[in-house]
């Protein structure tokens, strides 16, 4: 039972419990589509029939990692509010406000925090793949070699 200081995310309680519920049915319809196409042992056609399948299976399983990633938060926000922790940002500690919950009710973050924190990653990415491209050797040091 609720207490008296989550009776009020009951609307986002419900948002995120038909999210999960709309999430699950669309894993469902992509598990039983990919059942339906499947050619497991069967002899497939020509080269580009079989590039086309394996692409549609990769999409697939990237589908379904993004639809796991999503019930992981519904179910972490439904515990947070459980919890009594729903609604707070994680990096700041403010108030998450109302509107952004509503329209992602699955947040941990403020806009602020989010936006700091989507640079960062962006920042560090751009990095990693400098600092890959340093590390590849150009065609003519290979020759010299």
């Amino acid at each position: 039972m609720p207490t008296t200081s989550n009776k009020k995310w009951n609307e986002i309680r419900e948002i995120l419990h038909k999210l999960k519920d709309d999430t699950l049915r669309e894993i469902h319809k992509t598990v039983k589509s990919g059942a339906e196409t499947s050619t497991i042992g069967e002899p497939s056609g020509d080269i580009y029939d079989q590039a086309s399948s394996e692409r549609d299976r990769e999409l697939g399983l990237l589908l379904g990692d993004r639809e796991r990633e999503k019930l992981h938060s519904i179910d972490e926000a439904l515990l947070r509010i459980d919890e009594g922790e729903y609604g707070i940002c994680e990096e700041c500690e403010e108030e998450i406000p109302l509107g952004r919950l509503k329209a992602m009710p699955f947040a941990r973050h403020c806009v602020k925090c989010k936006s700091d924190l989507e640079k960062l990653q962006a920042q560090t990415r751009r990095f990693e793949e400098e600092r890959a491209y340093r590390e590849i050797p150009l065609g003519g040091e290979e020759e010299e070699a």
